[in-house]
């Protein structure tokens, strides 16, 4: 059966996106597309339930429960209010809408933070296809040594090299949007925010984005707390 479990107190945040909300995923630890929306929702203060399903009952739920909501049958799955939400990025920009947080004021800030999510999402799908390869031990390691290492560069220089990123820690300087939790979790998923950010020591920059980001009080709670599974 899948596991149940409400976390948080409803509060103002909850209020700005019209209730609490629950979230169908995978029983993935902390990682994946569901858990960057876990990761705005920590961060906001939003209680939420989290409903998990283990790999092994997936392909039943995925045909029946998962059918039921979502025509493609991919998760992340919400529900808020009987509306259901579906695609990780689309949910995100809708709850920063909601929030009038995560994302740009201006539109150079809403482009820069919609472009770097496109390179994360980009960089997501080929972590994802050589993880999950049958021929893994082949293809991660390969991953590993060429695409994972150009979207590296590529943020690297976006982020030193764009007026706004150098304003601050996250992509556009002072403020955190959903880019930054879209490329932080990818970085997390691919292990690079670990053991002292030894996979980041070429990449000063994405390291000072992944410290300020796991500095912000609720993410470091989060982080602390037994909600965060690895």
């Amino acid at each position: 059966m899948p596991s149940t479990k409400t976390y948080g107190t409803a509060g103002a945040a909850n209020k700005a996106i019209g209730g609490e909300p629950t979230i169908h995923y995978l029983d993935f630890a902390s990682r994946g597309r569901g858990q960057v929306v876990r990761l705005m929702w920590e961060d906001a203060g939003i209680a939420y339930t989290d409903i998990r399903y283990g790999f092994d009952e997936y392909p039943e739920y995925k045909k029946t429960v998962i059918a039921e909501k979502n025509p493609t049958t991919t998760l992340p799955v919400i529900e808020l209010n009987g509306k259901i939400l579906t695609q990780s990025y689309a949910i995100l920009r809708h709850f920063a809408r909601q929030l009038g947080e995560y994302d740009g004021e201006t539109e150079e800030e809403k482009y820069l933070t919609d472009m770097i999510c496109d390179i994360g999402s980009d960089w997501r799908t080929l972590f994802v296809n050589a993880l999950f390869s049958p021929n893994k031990d082949e293809t991660y390691p390969k991953h590993q040594e060429t695409d994972r290492n150009r979207f590296l560069k590529a943020l690297e220089t976006h982020l030193s090299s764009h007026d706004l990123s150098r304003q601050g820690p996250y992509v556009i300087g002072e403020k955190v949007t959903y880019a930054d939790l879209v490329i932080y979790q990818v970085m997390h998923d691919e292990s690079l925010t670990q053991d002292g950010r030894k996979g980041l020591q070429e990449y000063p920059r994405l390291k000072q984005l992944v410290d300020a980001f796991e500095d912000r009080p609720n993410v470091k709670k989060f982080l602390e707390s037994e909600r965060y599974l690895g």
